[in-house]
């Protein structure tokens, strides 16, 4: 088997934060540094097409979260010399190693047959590894799903990975047809454990640590990669880390969540944006957050409503810390019926898995 890097602690459950457009951006990854970081990065996607270069905005995150932090290079695309080419190109940066996307579920993504889209093709794949294989002597990782619309070439792909000596798998349990619909499928993804000879992460609707080890313990994988719940609770490798070890874990309350926002703005914050716009983007991320703010969902409905930062702001200040909120714990798991993305965006679906893939 080949070996974790060895940066990881072997007495904890290994995490990874899922790569996530226009949110595992430099910025966002310091501030998860601050809350306690994942043992792995992972990038936006390269985009690698014969007229692409390495996109600047993502480069950045190479050299920003410093080399005891391990981040890996994700790029996307099928057309062999663009990718090899991409890669040979971020070498130079102190990254772990290379990622192929082979999940993200947006139609526009997967009808250019990249991404979520190469799944239906195993010959595709197999020649796309190869020549990854031969351009490295480095890492090469895959992000994948179980399939595009069945699963039923998933176990000829994971032959195909398995045969390009790939030297980690992250698996997100659903098909791209799926996109983020439906129960995650974590007896395929123990299925992929038992057939690969590299690590497996699991990856999709892992929302706690307390799923995240009953997830590794039901699966017998390596690791657990998280998107959508490092957004709505930063707090949460550092939980994985300490529920793994036995230890204590810290709760966060609705006050520790009303500084967490206060920290996504100043984060985010950019003079040359207009207010309303800027209040756009951080709603973008209080979506996830407020799944776990109450349990009817009200403080989402508010949210939403909310065209500038004082509007914003005043909200956040009455559901999580007056009236005696502050000191009420925040939501484990995310509520019932208490969803991410308004059912008005349903519309939008698509735009919102673009922005989203890998969450």
């Amino acid at each position: 088997m080949h070996s974790l890097p060895p940066t990881l602690d072997a007495s904890t459950l290994p995490t990874a934060l899922a790569p996530m457009q226009d949110v595992t951006t430099l910025p966002f990854m310091r501030l998860m540094l601050h809350y306690g970081a994942p043992d792995y990065f992972f990038t936006e996607y390269f985009r690698a097409h014969p007229q692409s270069t390495p996109e600047r905005q993502i480069l950045s995150a190479l050299d920003g979260i410093g080399p005891q932090h391990p981040i890996f290079a994700q790029i996307i695309g099928e057309d062999i010399s663009s990718v090899t080419r991409t890669m040979r190109a971020l070498e130079p940066y102190p990254i772990a190693g290379i990622d192929l996307n082979m999940g993200c579920p947006a139609p526009k993504i997967y009808k250019k047959n990249v991404g979520g889209g190469l799944l239906r093709d195993p010959a595709k794949v197999d020649q796309l590894l190869g020549a990854m294989r031969e351009t490295t002597d480095g890492r090469f990782t895959v992000k994948m799903r179980i399939g595009f619309a069945d699963t039923s070439l998933f176990f000829e792909l994971l032959d195909v990975i398995r045969s390009h000596a790939v030297e980690l798998v992250s698996i997100h349990g659903r098909t791209v047809k799926q996109m983020y619909r439906g129960e995650v499928d974590y007896e395929m993804i123990a299925e992929a454990k038992k057939r690969l000879t590299c690590p497996v992460f699991a990856n999709g609707n892992i929302t706690s640590a307390e799923k995240a080890l009953q997830v590794q313990k039901a699966s017998g994988v390596d690791g657990i990669m998280i998107g959508r719940s490092a957004i709505r609770n930063p707090w949460i490798f550092t939980q994985i880390r300490a529920l793994a070890r036995g230890e204590p874990l810290f709760r966060p309350t609705l006050g520790d969540v009303r500084n967490y926002i206060d920290a996504l703005w100043e984060t985010f914050k950019n003079p040359d944006v207009p207010d309303h716009l800027q209040t756009n983007f951080i709603k973008k991320f209080l979506n996830f957050v407020g799944q776990g703010v109450d349990p009817e969902g009200q403080f989402l409905k508010k949210m939403r409503r909310a065209s500038s930062r004082s509007e914003l702001f005043e909200i956040c200040d009455y559901w999580l810390i007056e009236n005696g909120r502050c000191d009420q714990p925040f939501a484990t798991e995310p509520y019932e019926g208490v969803i991410a993305r308004p059912n008005r965006e349903g519309d939008e679906q698509s735009k919102n898995a673009a922005q989203s893939c890998s969450l």
